[in-house]
């Protein structure tokens, strides 16, 4: 049996950010070998998962940030149980670290993300780590990837909600915060009529459509009814026809003609906690 020294344990800990105790068996076990300890860490990190796997991970963080050239955005969401390890600042960077791993390495997929190296293991492992460190079950449930001639990143409510908001050329400060607050607020479904699946807009006009029926509208007209409340659905749900909340008596649409006539928004994501 090897002598496990309190600098050993000290050193494990500081390498892994397990509690003493736990770093202490984790080298008794592996007969004082680092690289098995942290194994060893990483696989009790994983049955603490295992065992927590009904736990849900509504609070954490979510973070929303582009990339130096304006043209790439990301949005993560690393989700825990309690507000208390949201809140705590070594659970926020860690969050940002790998936002920022996501953006240098133009990460497009959390499955790619999870994969990706970061400081010398998967993120799935650091992630993992994270669980044996805190003894919540913590997860990397949410990522979202845009590109465009200019992207806009927001974060609402200390880290409750990210938006990214890509558009087809670079805008200022001011207009893409407008537009990406408007998104957080009213929380559209598409950027247009266009975008909305067409399941959606089937079922708005089988709901318009036994509304008007059940108004007792003539049959005649109940289609053409429907579809003015089709139409009005499009206007509150739908980014460009909503009324801008800064400007009720223009829409978003409007707002961005009065910017710049040639400027679209080409899509938009929009994530938040829960």
């Amino acid at each position: 049996m090897a002598t496990i020294t309190a600098a050993d344990v000290n050193k494990l800990r500081q390498q892994t950010g397990a509690g003493m105790m736990d770093c202490r068996k984790a080298l008794v076990e592996s007969d004082g070998d680092f690289e098995k300890a942290v194994d060893y860490l990483r696989k009790k990190g994983q049955k603490v998962a295992a065992l927590r796997s009904d736990r849900e991970t509504k609070e954490g963080v979510i973070i929303a940030k582009t990339s130096a050239d304006g043209k790439t955005g990301v949005i993560v969401g690393l989700g825990c149980e309690t507000d208390f390890v949201a809140k705590n600042e070594d659970f926020v960077k860690f969050a940002q670290a790998i936002v920022d791993l996501a953006l240098s390495k133009g990460i497009k997929t959390i499955e790619d993300l999870n994969a990706a190296q970061l400081d010398g293991a998967t993120v799935a492992d650091k992630v993992n780590d994270q669980v044996a460190k805190i003894g919540e079950k913590i997860s990397l449930n949410k990522f979202e990837f845009v590109e465009g001639g200019g992207v806009t990143a927001y974060i609402h409510g200390n880290y409750r909600m990210g938006v990214l908001v890509s558009f087809s050329k670079a805008v200022s400060e001011e207009v893409g915060k407008d537009v990406a607050m408007q998104i957080a607020a009213m929380n559209p479904i598409a950027v247009d009529a266009d975008g909305v699946p067409a399941d959606v807009i089937a079922r708005e006009k089988e709901i318009a459509v036994e509304q008007v029926k059940a108004e007792g509208k003539p049959a005649e007209m109940a289609e053409k009814i429907a579809m003015g409340k089709v139409n009005k659905f499009f206007k509150e749900s739908t980014l460009l026809q909503q009324a801008f909340v800064k400007d009720n008596n223009k829409s978003v649409g409007d707002y961005l003609k009065s910017v710049d006539a040639e400027l679209k928004v080409n899509s938009f994501k929009r994530i938040a906690l829960g």
